[in-house]
C-alpha cells in the first residue's frame, strides 16, 4: 500500500505522474472541480458579508468518496493540481471536501511535468495560497452576482431564458459595436500610380511616393488623369539608391493569448481547439520508445519567461544542429508585457531533443501542428537575429519621385527554424543593377482605383488581442468567453469571423442601457486589475464584493422599475396559420423573430418571419424582405426566392445608379449616403429620407 497519495485535476495528468513516481505514490484524479455555488439559487449569504454557500457538484459524490478511502490509508498527502488561481481554487475545495485540515498534507505545483521537476516540487510542498484562491472566490461570486441578478431582467424583457456575464457582456459589445462600425462605414476613393520600367532587358515596377516633396494622395480619376498626362512627358531618372543591412530579431516564446492567435492564423484553429489540444500535450501524451510524457511547459500564462535550465538545453540543441553562429551566447530576457508573473514560465516544450519530427508518429494531426508550432517558436526565440541587405530605389519623373525597395536574406538565424505568419520578405533581385543619373525607359504608367475598407470583423485571433490590449479577461479565460457567446447564440462565426445574431444585438442593446458600466471596457480592466490586486496580497476579496455590490444594487433596482412586472404580448399578423387558421404571433427565437400559432401546444405550427425592408427588388420588382442566413447574420433578399436570386448585405435604396446604373444602397447612420452597389464604380450620394421628403411636400401643399 503506497504511503503517499497525489491528487490531480486529470486522469491523462495522473497517468503522467505515474511513470516518474514509485510505488510508493499513489495518483487519483479529481477531474476538475469538485465544489461550487449551487445553480438553483444565488449561493452567497448577502446578510452575513457576501459568505459563499458552496456545495459539492453534482455526480462527484463518488469520486470524493473514492478520494476519501485513498485519503484514509495515505500518510500524506499532496494536492497537485494546476499552478494558477483555479487550479489553487480546487486545491483549496479538496483541502476542505476531504477534510485534510488533521492530515499531513502539502500543495505541490509544477510548470511542466517532468521527473525533475515533479521531485522537486515534492521536497518544496507548501501550504495552500490563500491570496490565489480569494481572487478566484472574488471572480466567482462577481461573476454570479452579475448573472443571477441580470438574467431574470433579461427573461422578462425579451421573453428567454437568456444570460448576461461580466466579461463576456464587454466582449459582446466590442463585436456589436464593430459591426455598427462596418455597418456605418463610407467608403472613401483613392488612387495608387505606378510605373513598369526597363533597364536594359529588365524590367521592374516602381510606385509614385511625393510629388514636390509631399505625400502623394490622389482623390480621384480627373486628378490621376491630369497627372499622369504630366509624367508621360517626364524622363524617369534614378535620382538616389541606399544599401545597407538590417537585422529581424526573433519572437518572444509563446503566452497563452499569442498561442491562440498564432494558431487561428497559421493553422486555422479556434481558441477552444487550440487549448483542448495545449492542454492534451501538457498532461502527457504516449510517446514511442518514451512513455507518457508532458510535452509542453504550462499552457496558461502570460509569462515569456525562459528558465536557464531550458535555455542551455535549447542552446546546446542549436549549436549541435545548426552551429554555434546561430546560437546566442547568453540568454535572450524578453520584456513583459503588463503584469508579470515571474513564478510562471513561457509555454516551450519540456525535452527541447524530442523535435516534431522525431515524434511525429505518435501524435495526432492536430497535437503534431500545434507542438511543430511552440517547438519551433521557443528554438528560434533563442536564436541570432536575421539579416538582410536592403535596396531602396528613388526614381525622379519631374516634380514626382518613384520609389521601390527590397531585402534580401544574408544570414537566416532563427529563419532557419520558424517563420511567423508576419515575417515577410522582398526580393531585391526582382531590381536590377541601377546607378544614380541612369535614364529610365517607362514600358508603361498606370492608376488604379481604390476605395478605403471598413474595420475587419474579429477573428479569433483579432479578438484575443483586442482582450488582452483591452485588459478584458484574462488570458486563461480567453476561450471560454468566446465559446460561451457562440453557444448562447449571440453570435455566429462565418468565414472564421464573428457577426453579431439579432438576439446578440438586442441583449447588448438592453445590457448597454441598464448596465452601461458592466459593459464598459474600462469598467471591465479595472475589475480585473483589482483581481490582480487580490492575488498579490495588496487588496482583500471581500472588499472589492462590497464596493462592487454598492453601486451594482442601486442599477438592479432601477432597472426592475423599468422593466416591472409587465407581460410583453405576442405581436399579432394577419398571417394564418396552416393547421388551424389562427393568426400566428411574432416570437423571438435563438436567431431571431419567427412566427409560431397562438394556440401552442394544441398546434405547434411555425414559420420564418421575414419584415419588409420597404423597398423593391431591383431585379424584379418584387418586395426585399429582411432575411438572415443560417447562422443568423442579416441580408435582404426577394420575396420571389428562388425564382429570384437577388441578395445584398445593405438595404437598396430603390433606385440606380446614374453612371453605371447598378443597383444603389444605403450605408451609414450620422452621415448616411446612397452608394453604388458595384465597388469599382465608386458612385455616391447625399441620403434623403423619403419621410422627410413627403413631409415636405405636403407642408408646401
Amino acid at each position: 500500500m503506497a504511503d503517499n497519495l497525489v491528487i490531480v485535476e486529470s486522469p491523462a495528468k495522473a497517468k503522467t505522474l505515474k511513470k516518474f513516481l514509485g510505488s510508493n505514490y499513489k495518483v487519483e484524479a479529481s477531474v476538475g472541480h469538485v465544489r461550487d455555488l449551487p445553480k438553483s439559487d444565488m449561493g452567497i449569504d448577502f446578510d452575513n458579508d457576501f459568505e459563499p454557500k458552496y456545495i459539492t457538484i453534482r455526480g462527484k459524490g463518488e469520486i470524493l468518496a473514492t478520494l476519501r478511502k485513498e485519503v484514509k490509508n495515505a500518510k500524506k498527502v499532496y494536492i497537485a493540481t494546476d499552478p494558477d488561481r483555479e487550479g489553487e481554487a480546487i486545491s483549496w475545495h479538496l483541502y476542505h471536501a476531504l477534510k485534510l485540515q488533521d492530515k499531513n498534507t502539502g500543495r505541490i505545483s509544477f510548470n511542466e511535468i517532468t521527473k525533475d521537476a515533479v521531485k522537486k516540487s515534492i521536497k518544496q510542498a507548501r501550504d495552500i495560497d490563500m491570496d490565489l484562491v480569494d481572487a478566484q472566490q472574488a471572480r466567482r461570486i462577481l461573476d454570479r452576482i452579475v448573472g443571477y441578478k441580470i438574467s431574470p431582467l433579461l427573461w422578462k424583457k425579451v421573453k428567454r431564458r437568456l444570460s448576461a456575464g461580466r466579461v463576456q457582456s464587454a466582449t459582446m459589445k466590442m463585436i456589436c459595436d464593430r459591426e455598427e462600425e462596418i455597418e456605418h462605414f463610407i467608403p472613401e476613393e483613392y488612387w495608387t500610380v505606378s510605373a513598369k520600367l526597363q533597364d536594359g532587358k529588365s524590367k521592374f515596377e516602381v510606385k509614385l511616393a511625393t510629388i514636390d516633396g509631399k505625400k502623394a494622395e490622389l482623390k480621384s480619376k480627373a486628378e490621376v488623369d491630369k497627372l499622369l498626362a504630366k509624367i508621360k512627358k517626364e524622363e524617369f531618372v534614378v535620382d538616389e539608391i541606399k544599401t545597407g543591412t538590417k537585422t529581424r530579431k526573433p519572437s518572444p516564446p509563446f503566452t497563452t493569448s499569442t498561442l491562440q492567435q498564432e494558431a487561428s492564423k497559421a493553422l486555422g484553429f479556434a481558441t477552444n481547439k487550440t487549448m483542448q489540444i495545449a492542454q492534451q500535450l501538457y498532461e502527457g501524451v504516449d510517446v514511442k520508445g518514451e512513455g507518457t510524457l508532458g510535452l509542453v511547459s504550462y499552457i496558461r500564462t502570460d509569462s515569456v519567461r525562459v528558465s536557464d535550465e531550458a535555455f542551455l538545453e535549447a542552446k546546446t540543441f542549436i549549436e549541435n544542429n545548426f552551429g554555434s553562429e546561430y546560437a546566442v551566447k547568453e540568454k535572450i530576457e524578453y520584456k513583459q508585457r503588463g503584469r508579470s508573473q515571474d513564478a510562471h514560465e513561457s509555454i516551450r516544450p519540456t525535452y527541447t531533443r524530442l523535435t516534431p519530427v522525431i515524434i511525429k508518429d505518435s501524435l495526432s494531426r492536430d497535437q503534431f501542428r500545434l507542438y511543430k508550432l511552440i517547438w519551433e517558436r521557443f528554438v528560434a526565440c533563442q536564436m541570432e537575429s536575421a539579416v538582410f541587405e536592403t535596396l531602396g530605389v528613388k526614381i525622379a519623373a519631374g516634380n514626382a519621385a518613384f520609389r521601390a525597395s527590397g531585402s534580401t536574406l544574408k544570414f537566416p538565424g532563427y529563419l532557419a527554424v520558424y517563420k511567423s505568419t508576419e515575417d515577410e520578405e522582398d526580393d531585391t533581385s526582382k531590381l536590377p543593377e541601377l546607378k544614380e543619373g541612369k535614364k529610365l525607359k517607362a514600358v508603361s504608367i498606370d492608376g488604379t482605383q481604390h476605395f478605403t475598407q471598413p474595420p475587419p470583423r474579429y477573428s479569433d485571433a483579432s479578438l484575443v488581442k483586442s482582450l488582452e490590449e483591452l485588459g478584458i479577461g484574462r488570458p486563461s479565460t480567453y476561450s471560454a468567453i468566446i465559446t460561451t457567446i457562440l453557444h448562447r447564440g449571440y453570435v455566429v462565426k462565418e468565414n472564421k469571423v464573428f457577426y453579431p445574431t439579432e438576439l446578440g444585438e438586442i441583449v447588448n442593446e438592453i445590457m448597454e442601457n441598464n448596465f452601461g458600466d458592466i459593459v464598459d471596457i474600462d469598467f471591465t480592466a479595472k475589475i480585473e486589475n483589482d483581481l490582480d490586486r487580490i492575488e498579490d496580497g495588496d487588496l482583500e476579496w471581500k472588499e472589492l464584493i462590497r464596493k462592487f455590490y454598492a453601486e451594482f444594487l442601486p442599477k438592479i433596482i432601477e432597472a426592475e422599475e423599468k422593466v416591472g412586472e409587465i407581460t410583453i404580448e405576442d405581436e399579432k399578423t394577419d398571417i394564418l396559420c396552416d393547421n388551424c387558421g389562427a393568426n400566428m404571433v411574432i416570437k423571438h427565437g435563438k436567431f431571431g423573430k419567427f412566427l409560431a400559432c397562438p394556440s401552442f401546444p394544441d398546434c405547434r405550427n411555425t414559420k420564418p418571419f421575414f419584415e419588409e425592408a420597404d423597398v423593391n427588388c431591383p431585379k424584379c420588382s418584387g418586395k426585399i424582405l429582411i432575411k438572415k442566413t443560417k447562422k443568423g447574420r442579416r441580408y435582404y433578399g426577394c420575396e420571389n426566392t428562388p425564382d429570384c436570386d437577388f441578395m445584398s448585405w445593405n438595404k437598396p435604396a430603390g433606385e440606380d445608379c446614374p453612371l453605371c446604373g447598378a443597383y444603389m444602397v444605403e450605408k451609414g447612420s450620422k452621415t448616411k449616403k446612397v452608394v453604388c452597389s458595384d465597388s469599382t464604380c465608386g458612385y455616391s450620394k447625399e441620403f434623403v429620407d423619403k419621410n422627410d421628403e413627403e413631409a415636405t411636400v405636403h407642408n408646401l401643399s
